[in-house]
């Protein structure tokens, strides 16, 4: 039994979490609250912009019903920044030694990066239950997920990277798959205009995608 903080239960309370790219502090908040309210409350701001942790920190405190998280972790300093800006759980793009064995002292979820069955073992080895599937097309897709259900039966993923309401249904289909990362339900072009209500339906027919009877 792990002893880690296990995401399972978060990852499970909607098929898509949104990866969010916030360039404009002010479009932080009314895009949260556009996820939250067409049913997407799990939302990962990547660290890849200057006003990211800010982001976090004002979800946090102005968005009723987020859940929000830090993605694109790839270094040990970014864990205590977002623990301090108010994260509720940690998202890699893919995993260095120093980075695990921070992960495994880290108070709050963590879906770390795997990209092969080999990373996968690892770490489940150091307890981590689920697991982000980056970058998931170019991996092999939800073929590979398949492959890998019968000898790692106990790994749950969160695949992203090129998937959109085309082919997130393969994905949710499979038993191994508790939820879909995408960036589709928060396009660049509509939070620039700043057409939250785009957002919000977009995330509406999201929460709307139907997982394996294991998620349902």
């Amino acid at each position: 039994m792990s002893l880690l903080p296990s995401p399972l239960a978060m990852v499970a309370k909607a098929p898509v979490v949104p990866v969010v790219v916030i360039e404009r502090l002010e479009e932080a908040v009314p895009l949260a609250r556009a996820l939250v309210e067409g049913g997407l409350p799990l939302i990962e701001v990547t660290l890849r912009t200057p006003v990211a942790l800010e982001a976090v920190r004002l979800i946090a405190a102005e968005v009723e019903g987020a859940i929000v998280g830090a993605g694109t972790v790839i270094e040990r300093a970014q864990i205590e920044t977002s623990l301090e800006a108010g994260a509720t759980f940690l998202v890699s793009p893919g995993t260095t030694p120093d980075l695990l064995a921070a992960f495994t002292e880290t108070p709050i979820p963590v879906m770390a990066g795997c990209a092969s069955a080999s990373e996968a073992m690892r770490l489940a080895e150091l307890g981590f239950e689920v697991l982000k599937f980056f970058p998931a097309e170019p991996s092999g897709g939800a073929a590979f997920l398949k492959s890998v259900a019968g000898p790692l039966p106990h790994l749950r993923f969160c695949p992203t990277g090129g998937i959109g309401p085309y082919n997130a249904p393969d994905y949710l289909a499979l038993p191994n798959v508790v939820a879909v990362g995408g960036s589709w339900v928060v396009p660049a072009d509509a939070i620039r205009a700043g057409d939250f209500g785009k957002v919000r339906d977009l995330a509406t027919a999201a929460a709307a995608l139907k997982r394996a009877a294991a998620f349902a």
